[in-house]
This record gives structure tokens, C-alpha cells and sequence, in this order.
């Protein structure tokens, strides 16, 4: 099994086109231990935009993360009902699919679990992706597509994948 100590992703064991590792991310004012993906080859030759884009976000991670919990707070408020209606019971729906007021109350349904550092494309975008498991979509979850340090897209995880 291949495994690096890299100087800035820490260490990382390759699996599947992927170097995982872990690291920490701040959400809903806690630290959050999360799987850290890189994506890359065998051969660990990380582009520079792979190494910005993950210092950018460790150095800006507050502003950045105020950012992802305001998106998810408004993509929350604009899908909750249609969730709400395809479960029967109203209290197992007030439980997984809650009207909710305030961006701390997604701390129970939200739990980010993967940090997807990408690949660089022909664009030159820096990019990230962030997995969540979520309570109303347990087989989908969420993700949050970033680009250039700003949120771009929210949606099922396939988004960042």
C-alpha cells in the first residue's frame, strides 16, 4: 500500500486514484474531523492549483465555511417541504426534516464527513468538493461544489464526485 507524509496534505494512503488522509475543517463552530481526498495518481505529483487551492481554504477556511453553512441553510429552506411530503408521519418528519430558523439548527442534520481536493482542469479553477451525510437524504447526502474559494453549487453528492 502506497503512503506519503506530504508536507502540506499531511499523511496519505493511495486508494483508487485518490491519496486519503484526514484533517480537520471548522463547521457550526466545532472542529470536525474529516476524510481529506486528493485527487491524483500513484505517483503523488500534485499540481500547485491542488496545493493553492487547499491552502486557500485552510487560510480563509472561516470565511469560506460561513459561506458553505449560509448556502446549505438556503438550500435547506428552499427543498425542506418537498422532503417533508414524501415522508407519511409528521413527527418522524419534524425529527429528519425539521422547519428549522437559524443556520446552527442544521448542526443536527449536517455532518460534513469528506474534504475532495480536485484535480486541475483546462479552466485552471481551483477546486473543492465537501461531502455531508444529511438526515433527509441519507442515500443521496449533500454536496458542496467550491471553485476559487466561492460556493458554486449544492446538491447531491454526485455534484463534486
Amino acid at each position: 500500500m502506497l503512503q506519503i507524509n506530504d508536507g502540506l496534505f499531511g499523511m496519505l494512503e493511495y486508494k483508487n486514484n485518490y491519496w486519503r488522509g484526514n484533517t480537520v475543517i471548522r463547521m457550526f463552530g466545532k472542529d470536525i474531523d474529516v476524510v481529506l481526498s486528493v485527487d491524483g495518481y500513484d505517483n503523488a505529483n500534485f499540481s500547485g492549483i491542488q496545493r493553492e487551492s487547499f491552502r486557500n481554504f485552510i487560510n480563509n477556511m472561516n470565511n469560506i465555511m460561513n459561506q458553505v453553512e449560509q448556502e446549505i441553510f438556503k438550500y435547506y429552506n428552499e427543498n425542506f417541504e418537498e422532503y417533508r411530503e414524501m415522508i407519511e408521519d409528521d413527527s418522524k418528519a419534524d425529527k429528519i426534516v425539521p422547519k428549522i430558523n437559524s443556520i446552527l439548527d442544521l448542526e443536527n442534520l449536517v455532518k460534513p464527513t469528506e474534504l475532495i481536493v480536485r484535480r486541475i482542469r483546462k479552466d485552471g479553477k481551483r477546486r473543492l468538493g465537501l461531502l455531508c451525510d444529511i438526515a433527509w437524504d441519507i442515500e443521496d447526502g449533500l454536496g458542496v461544489k467550491i471553485e476559487n474559494e466561492v460556493v458554486e453549487e449544492i446538491g447531491y453528492q454526485d455534484i463534486v464526485l
